[in-house]
């Protein structure tokens, strides 16, 4: 699918893109109710809810690693919501909302129990609602391969799915986000991973050991010697061959847009050629990959003061055909 963003001509090259919603966007706070779930194993969800008429779909929302209900791109995801009447749900993963998680799993880019549990909890509050789905980064990953393991057996309320700037290929992934400009994002990634580590070892003192935590210098490292070992991996590899998406896009059955940019400085773009084979023969797979755009960027317009942010109308729209 050819897209039709064109970026900002006063945002050149993929990092201003990626960074100017994090940094300068005045992105809308939209109020929410927030409804925490006790999951099964003694844990909890929190649910941010923005409220619209009764019989209005339902938009739910999955963030980025380290995101949540503040990251820019779900505020202005939740703007197009209201500016449309839809009602949105926004989940917030495990260690990501206001306190830490009670247990000593988190989150990971495949976990897609607290997804489906939370789905389950969303369809019997409202019933006959017609749900539609996005997930940017991480969650996007999350979304997909949730929607390739269920494939058939998917929710008909479930009408469409839109993934943005998705890690399709974690290991690429991982290993990319270590080279050049890319590893300021990684540091700062490192640097809330590492202090919520540390967090879960005070309650949880013999969950790995401290030290592995401190040496770790990259994303790979971490993933290595916590977020595989604590979820029960046998090591990031084997963490990012059973996590990622690309395995489960051919087995999705419900329309999906996949919305990215060949210059998204988290994944090569040699990582969207596979997408693309993977998908070929999927009729309900919609690739969008611009040339540029960065990660979760996708400015656009002419004036800096007046910005347009053509993800949230191109998710919002392809999601308005379904419903």
């Amino acid at each position: 699918m050819s897209s039709s963003f064109r970026p900002a001509w006063w945002l050149p090259g993929p990092h201003l893109q990626t960074l100017w919603g994090k940094f300068l966007r005045r992105a809308p706070s939209q109020p929410t109710k927030v409804e925490r779930l006790d999951t099964p194993d003694g844990d909890f969800l929190d649910i941010h809810h923005l409220d619209a008429p009764p019989g209005a779909p339902l938009l739910v929302l999955l963030h980025g690693l380290e995101g949540g209900i503040r990251s820019h791109y779900i505020q202005g995801l939740l703007s197009q919501a209201k500016i449309r009447r839809w009602r949105a749900a926004v989940l917030v993963f495990r260690s990501c909302g206001t306190e830490m998680n009670r247990t000593p799993r988190s989150y990971h880019s495949g976990e897609t129990t607290d997804l489906h549990f939370a789905l389950e909890h969303l369809s019997r509050s409202f019933p006959s609602t017609t749900f539609i789905l996005t997930g940017a980064s991480l969650g996007g990953n999350v979304l997909l391969k949730y929607l390739g393991e269920q494939g058939a057996d998917l929710p008909r309320h479930i009408k469409a799915a839109a993934a943005v700037s998705v890690p399709f290929n974690l290991g690429e992934a991982s290993r990319h986000i270590g080279k050049g400009f890319a590893r300021v994002y990684q540091h700062n990634f490192l640097r809330s991973l590492r202090r919520k580590a540390r967090l879960k070892l005070d309650r949880f003192p013999d969950l790995v050991p401290a030290a592995d935590i401190d040496r770790a210098a990259t994303l790979f490292d971490f993933d290595d010697v916590f977020t595989a070992p604590v979820h029960g991996f046998e090591g990031a590899d084997h963490y990012y061959t059973q996590s990622s998406s690309l395995a489960w896009l051919s087995r999705i059955r419900v329309d999906t847009l996949l919305l990215s940019a060949v210059d998204d400085p988290f994944l090569p773009a040699r990582v969207l050629d596979d997408v693309r084979d993977a998908v070929a023969g999927n009729p309900h797979i919609h690739p969008e990959f611009s040339s540029r755009g960065g990660h979760v960027g996708f400015v656009s317009g002419n004036n800096p003061f007046r910005p347009d942010y053509y993800l949230e109308l191109r998710v919002c729209d392809f999601l308005a055909e379904h419903i």
